[in-house]
C-alpha cells in the first residue's frame, strides 16, 4: 500500500478542490479542463468546463440551465459505475440525497478512498435517490446547517401545516417561495402526498426545471403557468397554491394575486429573523441539506479518520468532530452559497 497522505493527492487550489494525479477538479467555481460535478445547483455546477463527469440527471440539468454548449465533453455516469481517470485514480458516484441527480464523488487512489459529498441530506425525498453511506478514509462534507439549533422536521409535518392553513384561510392565496431546482419539485410532491389535488400555479422561473423533472418520469399532477392565465379573474387563485422564487414573494408580481399569504420553504426558516427577511407570514422548514445531528452522524458512520469541511458553519462542526476524536479541518473553499436561488 502506498503511504502517500491524502493531502498529497487531494488539494485546494484557486479553482477549487483538486485531485492531482487525475488532473481533475471537484465542483470547481472556474472553468477547467476536467470537472467532476456533484449536482446541478449553480454554486457547484458552472458552465465552461471541458470534460464533465456527472450523473445523467446532473448533465441534463446543466444543459437545461446553461444550454447545450455549456458542456462540450459530458461523461454521464450512473451511480456505482466506475471510471478510470488515469494514473491510478478511480472515480464512482454514490447518491447524495440532495436533489435530482446529486452525487457523492468517490475517489480511490493509492489504497485510499476520499468521498466528496457535495451537498447532501438524510431525510426521505421522492424526487431523488436516497443518500448512500460510503465508508472512507477522508470524508469531505458541507456544514450549511452545522449548528445545534438546526433540527429539520419531516417534510410531512410542514406540508400538513400548510394544508391546515389553507383550510382555515380558504379565501387567501398561499404564495410559497421555493428554489427552482429541487425545492420546488419536492414541495409539489410533498403537497400531493398530503392530499392537495388542485392544479398548482407556477411562476415562469420554475417552469423549465419542472418540465425537465417530468421528462425524466416525475408526475406532479396538473399545474399551470401564472403568466398564461387571465389574471383579471383573481378569484381563481383563492384557496390555491402559487409557487414562486423567493425573490417574488414581496415584489410587484405578487400584487396581482388576491390577498396573498407569503410562505417561505427553506431550512433557514427555523431562524425567525430569516423569515422576516423574506417577509414570510408562514415559515416552512424544508431543507435539502443535512441538519446538525445528521452531519455529526454521517461523519461518524463513514468511519473516516479525517473530515474536511468545505463551507458553512465550519468552526462549529470542526470543534464538535474534534471533541469526538475525529481529525477535522476547514478547506476554506470559495464560491459556495448557503442555498442557491
Amino acid at each position: 500500500m502506498n503511504d502517500a497522505s491524502p493531502e498529497s493527492w487531494m488539494q485546494v487550489r484557486p479553482e477549487g478542490l483538486y485531485c492531482k494525479p487525475a488532473d481533475a477538479y471537484i465542483d470547481p467555481h472556474r472553468p477547467v479542463a476536467r470537472a467532476i460535478v456533484t449536482h446541478g445547483h449553480a454554486d457547484h455546477a458552472r458552465s465552461g468546463h471541458g470534460t464533465v463527469f456527472a450523473t445523467p440527471e446532473t448533465v441534463s440539468i446543466m444543459r437545461t440551465r446553461y444550454t447545450d454548449d455549456a458542456i462540450t465533453g459530458a461523461v454521464p455516469m450512473n451511480y456505482g459505475a466506475r471510471q478510470d481517470l488515469g494514473n491510478g485514480v478511480t472515480l464512482w458516484l454514490a447518491p447524495a440525497g440532495h436533489i435530482l441527480g446529486s452525487a457523492q464523488a468517490v475517489l480511490e487512489f493509492a489504497g485510499q478512498r476520499i468521498v466528496v459529498s457535495g451537498d447532501y441530506k438524510r431525510h426521505a425525498d421522492p424526487t431523488c435517490a436516497p443518500f448512500e453511506l460510503v465508508p472512507c478514509d477522508v470524508f469531505v462534507t458541507e456544514a450549511t446547517f452545522a449548528l445545534p439549533v438546526f433540527s429539520h422536521p419531516p417534510i410531512e409535518t410542514e406540508m400538513a401545516k400548510l394544508m391546515r392553513s389553507m383550510a382555515s384561510l380558504p379565501d387567501r392565496t398561499h404564495l410559497v417561495g421555493v428554489y427552482a431546482l429541487g425545492k420546488c419539485q419536492r414541495v409539489m410532491a410533498g403537497l400531493r402526498e398530503a392530499g392537495y389535488t388542485y392544479p398548482f400555479f407556477l411562476h415562469g422561473a420554475l417552469i423549465r426545471l419542472t418540465q425537465l423533472y417530468e421528462s425524466l418520469g416525475f408526475d406532479f399532477g396538473p399545474w399551470q403557468e401564472v403568466s398564461k392565465i387571465d389574471r383579471s379573474d383573481r378569484d381563481q387563485f383563492r384557496g390555491r397554491i402559487v409557487l414562486c422564487p423567493p425573490s417574488a414573494l414581496a415584489d410587484r408580481w405578487s400584487r396581482g394575486l388576491p390577498d396573498p399569504l407569503p410562505v417561505m420553504a427553506s431550512g433557514w426558516m427555523q431562524i425567525r429573523a430569516r423569515a422576516r427577511q423574506r417577509r414570510a407570514e408562514m415559515a416552512l422548514i424544508v431543507s435539502d441539506h443535512a441538519d446538525w445531528a445528521d452531519l455529526l452522524k454521517t461523519a461518524r458512520e463513514t468511519g473516516a479518520g479525517d473530515v474536511w469541511i468545505t463551507h458553512g458553519r465550519v468552526e462549529a462542526l470542526e470543534y464538535a468532530l474534534r471533541q469526538q476524536g475525529i481529525r477535522a479541518k476547514a478547506l476554506d473553499l470559495v464560491g459556495r452559497e448557503e442555498e442557491p436561488e
